[in-house]
């Protein structure tokens, strides 16, 4: 499910929804939908939209029932938490995976480690490395099956990040009339932008570049 709120700040929007809903935080994921700037005559103010419940399509996403969370509950579970603290085990580091969330085909893997900075990497690199890795492992047992490795809520606090970042780069694109690229992303990424400004007035984005990690252009639309 999906609603929208709007407030003076991304903050005073978030504690609307949580008040509205009678939500925690951490039950619903935000996407940053329209901003606009404070002015001589008017107030400024930032839209949300907040995901949450069943519905909610987000490859990161981490459930909002305490059933959906803890040890695990088949023997490819099991497999699979050991692989992920073998491997962390292996590169040197402190840390113990349990399961953050179940979803269908789909399952959340939480580290929990003091070298947690360590094991999320530098925008995530060793956290996907590390999921995808774990993937093949489990693609062995279970060709069903689909992991998401997360470790101190980074992809969700990240995901938020790339937004922001979006729609600052739009409202600066939109003003001057020159196009931008954005830093290199991961197909997930670039999807998240493309998703945020598809109703942002103004600008349309494309995606340049070869390989994985391609740029998202945004550029002014033309009348």
């Amino acid at each position: 499910m999906q609603s929208e709120f709007e407030g003076r700040t991304e903050q005073e929007a978030i504690d609307k929804a949580i008040e509205s809903l009678n939500l925690e935080r951490d039950q619903f994921d935000v996407e940053v939908i329209e901003t606009s700037k404070k002015g001589l005559f008017k107030k400024g103010s930032v839209k949300i939209r907040v995901y949450y419940g069943d519905d909610s399509d987000d490859d990161y996403e981490e459930a909002d029932n305490e059933n959906n969370a803890g040890t695990p509950e088949s023997d490819v579970e099991r497999k699979v938490l050991d692989f992920v603290d073998a491997l962390i085990s292996k590169m040197g580091y402190e840390g113990e995976a349990s399961i953050s969330y179940r979803r269908e085909s789909k399952i959340g893997i939480s580290i929990d480690s003091p070298d947690s900075s360590i094991i999320i990497g530098r925008k995530g690199k060793n956290l996907d490395a590390i999921q995808l890795v774990t993937n093949v492992y489990a693609g062995n047992i279970d060709p069903d099956i689909k992991v998401v490795i997360d470790s101190e809520n980074y992809r969700m606090r990240h995901e938020e990040q790339i937004i922001r970042s979006a729609y600052r780069v739009a409202e600066s694109v939109r003003r001057t009339g020159r196009s931008k690229l954005l830093d290199p992303m991961n197909p997930f990424e670039r999807r998240l932008v493309h998703t945020a400004l598809n109703d942002f007035e103004g600008v349309e984005t494309k995606s340049e570049g070869e390989g994985l990690y391609k740029q998202v252009r945004i550029i002014p639309k033309e009348n």
